[in-house]
């Protein structure tokens, strides 16, 4: 039985995952519905995409017996009320990244998903790409020796996009591109909680933050520092560093496709799409959608590669982040 994906906005994350999800065989992978708040944008990309079927409201696709799991592509601040909405109309959820606009929202929606027994995990897609899934294997068996450092950067010039720079549509690079620089850290550290986080950053006039460099220290005397911005390009790699050799993740870290492993590189392309994509490598996030689907097929809530307890540790990590940088959302206030 394929597993049958409702896609909840018709916007161009959306567009990308729908062609990711063409690259999975049909046995396995369909998108039977998708749900816009305009009816007219919903069948547009249903004729775009050959779906069937195409509805106006997300309380349409909520009620569709025909789905077994929703992947909200819709902008943060929406994914509270998108979430909370799928979870308790009983659908196993894919959310786009970051979760939820703190940890207060991230904990209700992880409450919601258990008391309604569904799956659910944050589409941290960067984490089942092959060469994610290599660090992981290299690291468990000791390729580098005792970790002692890890960096990493993600900026891109942004300031042309509404959403990456108005409060109230969720902008600040730390949710929107540092959440990458800060799931890696937390991945090699195996979901350890840092023991110190210092952060700096420069806000725009918006009340969001621009670029930001952070500072953790781990237990063992471990450490990692990240920067990420929303003006200038970075370099955009990530590097360990352990007592026996490093492994180095080239640009673009956010979505992998080459390892360095003590200088010796190794590809891992993606493969290519049946449609322009809007972002960068997006027929990876074919790797998290075949994750979904394992884990339903097990019948299990959570992912144990993204699992529930790290969407909480990120949350809480940039909460606390925004917190020193001097970002505050109206979610915060509440």
């Amino acid at each position: 039985m394929a597993t049958r994906w409702g896609i909840c906005g018709a916007g161009r994350i959306s567009h990308d995952f729908t062609v990711a999800l063409k690259t999975l065989p049909t046995e396995d992978h369909q998108v039977v519905a998708v749900a816009a708040r305009k009816l007219e944008s919903a069948q547009e990309f249903a004729r775009k995409h050959s779906i069937s079927q195409a509805y106006g409201s997300y309380e349409e696709l909520a009620r569709d017996p025909n789905i077994d799991v929703v992947y909200i592509g819709v902008i943060h601040p929406f994914h509270l009320s998108t979430c909370l909405l799928f979870t308790n109309a009983k659908k196993n959820v894919l959310c786009e990244k970051p979760l939820a606009m703190n940890s207060r929202e991230v904990q209700e929606i992880l409450a919601s998903a258990k008391k309604n027994d569904v799956f659910l995990m944050e589409a941290v897609w960067t984490r089942f790409f092959p060469a994610s899934v290599e660090i992981r294997r290299l690291l468990a068996q000791g390729e580098v020796g005792d970790l002692k450092m890890v960096r990493a950067e993600f900026g891109v010039p942004l300031m042309h996009v509404p959403r990456a720079t108005q409060k109230e549509l969720g902008g600040g690079a730390i949710l929107d591109i540092g959440i990458y620089c800060l799931q890696f850290i937390c991945m090699v550290y195996d979901g350890e909680k840092p023991e110190c986080i210092q952060a700096t950053g420069i806000c725009l006039d918006t009340g969001v933050d621009e670029t930001v460099v952070v500072t953790l220290k781990f237990s063992k005397n471990r450490m990692a520092v990240f920067s990420c911005s929303s003006v200038v390009q970075l370099p955009n790699d990530a590097i360990i560093v352990g007592t026996k050799g490093t492994i180095k993740v080239p640009a673009h870290m956010w979505c992998p496709t080459s390892l360095e492993v003590h200088g010796k590189g190794t590809q891992y392309p993606v493969p290519e799409p049946y449609l322009p994509l809007n972002f960068l490598n997006s027929t990876g996030m074919r790797y998290e959608a075949e994750e979904v689907r394992q884990c339903l097929l097990k019948g299990l809530k959570e992912s144990a590669v993204m699992p529930h307890a790290d969407s909480r540790l990120l949350a809480e990590l940039e909460d606390e982040i925004r917190k020193q940088v001097g970002v505050v959302y109206s979610q915060d206030r509440q």
